[in-house]
């Protein structure tokens, strides 16, 4: 078994309650509701800036440049269709995309910025393994696309050949960079810390 796999498992209960989550469900049902939608999209958009800021780290701290390119590469989908998706979002419900930060926001930032600062590759593969896992996991749900389209978008920015083939690269950077690291134990926290923000993120959508 690889060592994600094995962190998987040993957060098994956590994953699934977040991929199964009530707002997953109200998401795919296109029922969920407005408040929840933009308070989600806009705490969501909050730590893109970080998140960016961390996709960059692993850039910098990537040890095979053909790694390196992948990386760079998908730097740039986030910073473009996934950015115009919020800001297009935003628009269509009426909301600002300025917000104080949820404490499942504000933890999720401070774990990718200590990861960044850390400058550890194993690190920030691990928080970043959990984000985009996680979200491949919950959105290649076999089930119709919603009808409401920032729902249908959302979904279908986080699967499809693309996205499956970029995780399964972190997954595999990640085990490679893990079998290395001498902080497999520091590793292993920031991956469970990952998996419990998500939940949180989820919970905190419904205030």
């Amino acid at each position: 078994m690889s060592f994600s796999e094995e962190l998987r498992r040993t957060h098994a209960e956590t994953w699934a309650a977040a991929v199964g989550h009530r707002f997953v469900d109200e998401l795919w049902a296109g029922t969920v509701d407005r408040t929840v939608l933009a308070r989600y999209l806009v705490q969501d958009f909050q730590f893109c800036d970080a998140f960016l800021a961390l996709m960059g780290a692993a850039v910098a701290t990537c040890d095979d440049p053909a790694a390196r390119v992948v990386h760079a590469r998908q730097v740039g989908l986030v910073a473009g269709d996934e950015h115009e998706f919020f800001l297009s979002s935003f628009r269509t419900l009426g909301v600002s995309a300025e917000a104080d930060l949820a404490a499942p926001t504000r933890g999720f930032v401070e774990l990718m910025d200590t990861a960044r600062a850390d400058a550890s590759y194993a690190e920030i593969l691990a928080v970043l393994l959990v984000a985009e896992w996680l979200y491949l996991d919950w959105a290649a749900r076999d089930a119709p696309t919603p009808a409401d389209p920032i729902a249908a978008e959302w979904i279908d920015l986080h699967r499809g050949p693309a996205f499956a083939a970029w995780v399964d690269f972190l997954r595999a950077e990640f085990d490679r960079a893990a079998a290395h690291s001498s902080h497999v134990v520091r590793v292993s926290r920031r991956f469970g810390e990952a998996v419990d923000l998500e939940l949180a993120f989820f919970e905190a959508a419904y205030g």
